[in-house]
């Protein structure tokens, strides 16, 4: 194993929790509303309550900062609340935070978002002026979370901005992606030399049994770890998808560019879920559709290992949980965690595991007026739902959109207001001395 990191120290597992952040706001006129899961879910309006919630379980946090909110301009910033949220977080709690300087979202002056040439000089000035001016309080710092699934939704299907469809678009909104991640990388390197960068990947499990689908679940395979590939500088001419790349559209320099560098990262996030990380593809009525497969604990071992194979680098388990009752909540915690316990007993550079979310989040498809946005099929057993346009209709409330797969679960109230009641899970989940 390499040596400690800060707070992550190779010797022993750290556990954490996660606050659902995802913060995409439209450019008007735009077909979809805001999707900020800290509005929607009540935390912008119980931010202390479920501060107090993570410390009480003794864990690190990781935690979005809102860029959209944030950066207004280039050059000008909105740290207000920021500094409110971390004095609690850090200097009352004692919560070492993670920071999510991207999740899914840029702000809406960056016309073309993600694939605005303006975008990687953007989010640089963004992670240089965050980590010089956290420095000391939040050292730890994701510079976008889940690159693969980002490029799914804005640049392969075209849900989010900038709204980007098919391959050409997916390459056009990954490579921007890797581009702006090297750039903020050093960015935040320069600011605060003490930083640990945490990138964070979803992993990717795709399988068929229709041969003639076998080719398309390998070039999904393949391109699970390109984005990630890009980002440590390891497209060079012998890459097999760079003439991939090239084909749809990628400017060589741009493939060049990042080839040339080669940023450091300190912990390899990977986010896994056994009821939907797993996908098999399935040819339905002329078309192909992923259908979710639970590989619970197999799964996670299954891709831990292999990342760990691909590149040797300390990991973190940034994203899991299940969506589900009470008792599968808590059943999934103590496997999940019992894996980690094993890999890292058996010699795996696995250093902790983040239970994600703390809270139960609101669908994605609700910023897009009920529309399923997902790529996959959320309910498998069942081909009437698996296959309905509309996740839930939008005139009963918030309810029928809520993910039941909190630690905490969020109720609807008459006036409202999601009320806040602990689940079984939270009895089970590990306890830090300190951090």
């Amino acid at each position: 194993m390499t040596p400690d990191i800060d707070g992550f120290p190779h010797d022993r597992l750290r556990w954490l929790i996660g606050i659902e952040d995802t913060c995409v706001y439209p450019s008007p006129g735009s077909a979809m509303g805001p999707l900020d899961e800290f509005a929607l879910t009540g935390h912008d309006a119980h931010w202390r309550a479920d501060l107090a919630t993570a410390a009480s379980l003794g864990t690190g946090l990781r935690y979005g900062v809102s860029w959209p909110l944030v950066h207004l301009a280039p050059g000008r910033f909105d740290w207000s609340t920021l500094d409110e949220r971390f004095e609690v977080a850090v200097r009352e709690h004692g919560l070492t935070v993670i920071a999510d300087l991207v999740h899914y979202g840029t702000p809406t002056w960056l016309d073309g978002s993600f694939a605005d040439e303006r975008f990687p000089g953007a989010l640089a000035e963004f992670a240089a002026a965050f980590a010089e001016r956290y420095r000391g309080i939040v050292d730890h710092i994701t510079p976008l979370n889940e690159p693969l699934t980002t490029a799914s939704f804005c640049g392969l299907r075209g849900v989010w901005p900038p709204a980007l469809t098919g391959w050409d678009g997916w390459c056009t909104v990954t490579v921007g992606i890797a581009r702006g991640v090297q750039r903020a990388i050093e960015a935040v390197r320069q600011a605060n030399p003490d930083a640990v960068i945490v990138h964070v990947e979803a992993s990717a499990i795709y399988e068929t049994t229709d041969p003639e689908l076998a080719g398309e679940a390998e070039l999904l395979r393949t391109l699970a770890t390109l984005p990630t590939d890009l980002v440590l500088g390891r497209v060079g001419a012998d890459h097999p998808l760079r003439p991939w790349l090239v084909e749809y559209g990628t400017p060589p320099e741009h493939l060049a560019e990042l080839a040339a560098r080669t940023p450091v990262i300190d912990l390899l996030g990977v986010n896994y879920y056994p009821d939907l990380t797993p996908r098999i593809l399935q040819r339905v009525d002329g078309a192909v559709r992923q259908v979710t497969a639970n590989r619970g604990a197999a799964g996670l071992r299954a891709v831990l290992r292999a990342w760990q194979a691909r590149y040797g680098l300390p990991m973190l388990v940034t994203e899991t949980s299940i969506e589900g009752s009470e008792r599968v909540r808590r059943d999934w915690l103590e496997a999940a965690t019992g894996v980690v316990r094993e890999l890292h007993a058996d010699g795996v550079d696995v250093r902790g595991l983040t239970w994600w979310p703390l809270l139960d989040f609101v669908d994605w498809s609700f910023a897009s007026g009920g529309r399923n946005v997902e790529e996959f099929v959320l309910r498998p057993e069942s081909e009437s739902e698996a296959t309905a346009e509309t996740f839930a209709p939008m005139d009963q409330g918030i309810t029928p959109f809520l993910r039941r797969m909190g630690l905490i679960t969020l109720s609807e109230e008459a006036d409202g207001e999601l009320s806040r009641t602990e689940t079984e899970a939270v009895k089970v989940f590990p306890r830090e001395v300190a951090w």
